[in-house]
């Protein structure tokens, strides 16, 4: 057992010149109260739904990423930052994005001599925007059945770039890579419209007792909508 507590400078939320980077032992509750830009407010909307206030104040950002449940709030927001992960040994450090470090139920690529010691966030080009949108059977203390992340970049009232990630609907989150390349260069006021069943053929849900495949599959393409109608 190693206890890292104690290291304040893994609790640290710092800006460089091209990215924002997130120490290993910073809290939900660290992440809600700093002052950071609207691209972030997905991620802090999950962070207001992780538990409970007492595990908000105790549970980590890269907790929840390591830990790798299919229903990691914090996870989909990540993969919809585009942010990638440092792993640290004794010798050496690496960096991963997000999607390619989580790689099934449970799973990581992490090796048995490295520690997860930040998150790292890159800048956007241009103005951008987050939302995140979580369905449960009650509105705290509740494990996902169906969420969705989507950070837009926007120019003029249109897209430039659009990162849409769906969780609970796979062993690990999915990017609706279809949907995004159809957003490009539509009216932020009309993007819900563009969405399809089509756009979520990546999906594979399961049935569970939190609910249905096929009710997850339905339930995916509606927050998808209200998710891509908040940016109107």
């Amino acid at each position: 057992m190693l206890d890292l507590t104690a290291i304040d400078d893994l609790r640290a939320i710092t800006e460089e010149a091209d990215h924002w980077r997130f120490g290993a032992l910073v809290t939900w509750s660290d992440l809600v109260q700093a002052k950071l830009p609207a691209c972030f407010e997905g991620y802090k909307k999950a962070a207001r739904e992780v538990g409970g206030p007492q595990i908000q104040n105790a549970g980590t950002l890269a907790g929840n990423l390591c830990n790798a449940s299919p229903a990691a709030d914090g996870t989909p927001n990540l993969i919809a930052l585009d942010a990638s992960v440092e792993l640290s040994t004794r010798n050496a450090s690496r960096k991963l994005l997000v999607g390619e470090f989580v790689v099934g139920n449970r799973r990581t690529t992490r090796a048995s001599d490295e520690i997860v010691t930040a998150i790292l966030v890159p800048k956007p080009r241009g103005r951008a925007r987050s939302t995140f949108i979580k369905l449960g059977s009650r509105r705290y203390l509740v494990i996902s059945i169906v969420m969705v992340a989507a950070v837009i970049e926007e120019s003029e009232g249109r897209v430039d770039a659009a990162r849409i990630a769906v969780g609970s609907c796979s062993a690990v989150p999915q990017r609706l890579d279809g949907l995004e390349s159809a957003l490009i260069e539509a009216s932020t006021r009309d993007l819900w419209s563009i969405v399809c069943p089509e756009h979520f053929s990546k999906l594979a849900p399961i049935d569970d007792v939190r609910g249905a495949a096929t009710y997850r599959n339905e339930a995916a393409l509606e927050l998808t909508k209200r998710a891509l109608a908040e940016f109107a």
